[in-house]
């Protein structure tokens, strides 16, 4: 009995330690450009720059094209 808690407490305690040196990414910038086109259409940009714990840093770009409903 005693050893099933020692081994709980110590899986437990690892885990802990480990969520806590993952830590979170941190967003650097972050930039959002829209552009209606002639015919309604709106197109959306945006762009994330984010770090991570380690240093490393990721880019992202996000593209959505929107149409307007069409006219009965």
């Amino acid at each position: 009995m005693k050893k099933n808690i020692i081994l709980t407490c110590v899986g437990v305690s690892t885990l802990a330690v480990s969520l806590l040196l993952v830590g979170c990414d941190r967003q650097v910038s972050s930039e959002t450009k829209s552009s209606v086109s002639s015919d309604g259409t709106v197109k959306t940009k945006d762009k994330t720059v984010t770090q991570s714990p380690d240093g490393t840093v990721t880019k992202t770009e996000e593209t959505k094209k929107t149409s307007p409903p069409e006219k009965p």
